[in-house]
């Protein structure tokens, strides 16, 4: 494949970009005039931008689809805050053998180190049913292989090739430190619930051309699904304890806290309250993390208003310690 000739997050205001992007959204509008225009969103490895034709839409907007990877000419400018291409040309890339995770979001981290350290913590168990079930499911090549490349999330968080990996291994790092605290929490079931609480969203969440929400996403959901495979599992270990698949499969179906957030459950044990509080605390940190490295300007200290904490946020504190260059996930 040629070489790109501009990643996203190197794209300036008031420069002109020519560069090879996936499709993630594609909706038609019209203009005050009544004339067709076509709203984008494009993305490569490095982030997402908003594009937009304003011209010759309908005959430009014939040439793609959502899904697809193109090329396309833009001028780049600021509207609203918000960096946005003016396309004035596009057409879909066909060269074959297109690798789509490079027009993916991926994740800053080395994932598969990342594998190798949520490995060695299954090593460190001592509770022999809990660490046979984990390795039953991690070692499941199938399972291992999908677990690597999800995200996290459609969008509000860890929502990148490599994002549930990286927010369950930063969960289990949280429950090694902070079972410490707490001697009456049962650290291997809270091990074991924050390794497998998002298990299902390697089935919840389509990531081959975009990050979108499955059929049985939709329908069923990641905490069924994740219980499912849970079963399905514990099925294959005869002698697990029917009151340790209990509280495991517990873990999964309260891990969102409460039922406005779509809890099956509400914890009932030491170990669900504190995996919930783990859980809502990465997923948040990570979203605000996002919110203002997107957000942080030099001349302003405060980002706009933020739907999901209901509050503008002050910036002059924070420390970005991402990279200057993205890590590749690894997709093998």
């Amino acid at each position: 494949m040629e070489n790109k000739t501009v990643y996203i997050k190197d794209i300036k205001e008031k420069t002109p970009v020519e560069g090879i992007f996936l499709v993630r959204e594609k909706n038609q509008g019209l203009k005050k005039s009544g004339d067709p225009y076509i709203a984008l969103i494009l993305s490569d490895s490095t982030g997402e931008v908003k594009a937009r034709i304003w011209d010759d839409a309908e005959r430009l907007g014939s040439f793609f689809s959502d899904g697809d990877i193109v090329k396309a000419r833009a001028w780049a400018i600021i509207y609203q805050g918000t960096l946005q291409l003016n396309i004035s040309g596009i057409e879909r890339y066909t060269e074959e053998d297109l690798d789509i995770f490079k027009f993916l979001p991926g994740s800053k981290v080395d994932t598969a180190k990342c594998f190798q350290e949520l490995l060695s913590v299954i090593e460190q168990l001592t509770d022999s049913p809990l660490q046979k079930l984990l390795k039953s499911v991690f070692d499941d090549a199938a399972i291992a292989e999908a677990f690597k490349k999800a995200p996290a999330a459609k969008s509000l968080h860890h929502a990148c090739v490599g994002g549930l990996l990286e927010h369950t291994l930063t969960v289990t790092r949280l429950a090694l430190d902070v079972s410490k605290h707490y001697p009456n929490v049962n650290r291997d079931l809270l091990l074991a619930g924050a390794m497998l609480h998002d298990i299902g969203k390697i089935h919840e969440l389509s990531f081959k051309n975009s990050f979108d929400y499955t059929d049985e996403g939709r329908l069923v959901g990641h905490i069924t699904i994740g219980v499912e495979i849970i079963s399905e599992r514990i099925r294959l270990i005869p002698e697990f304890p029917d009151d340790l698949a209990l509280v495991v499969k517990h873990l999964i179906l309260s891990h969102h806290g409460e039922y406005i957030f779509a809890s099956p459950r509400r914890p009932k044990t030491l170990e669900a309250l504190l995996l919930n509080y783990l859980d809502d605390l990465d997923s948040k940190m990570e979203g605000l993390k996002q919110f203002i490295r997107k957000e942080k300007k030099p001349d302003a200290r405060w980002t706009s208003y933020n739907k999901m904490f209901d509050r503008y946020m002050y910036t002059e504190t924070f420390i970005d310690d991402e990279p200057a260059e993205s890590i590749p996930a690894d997709t093998e």
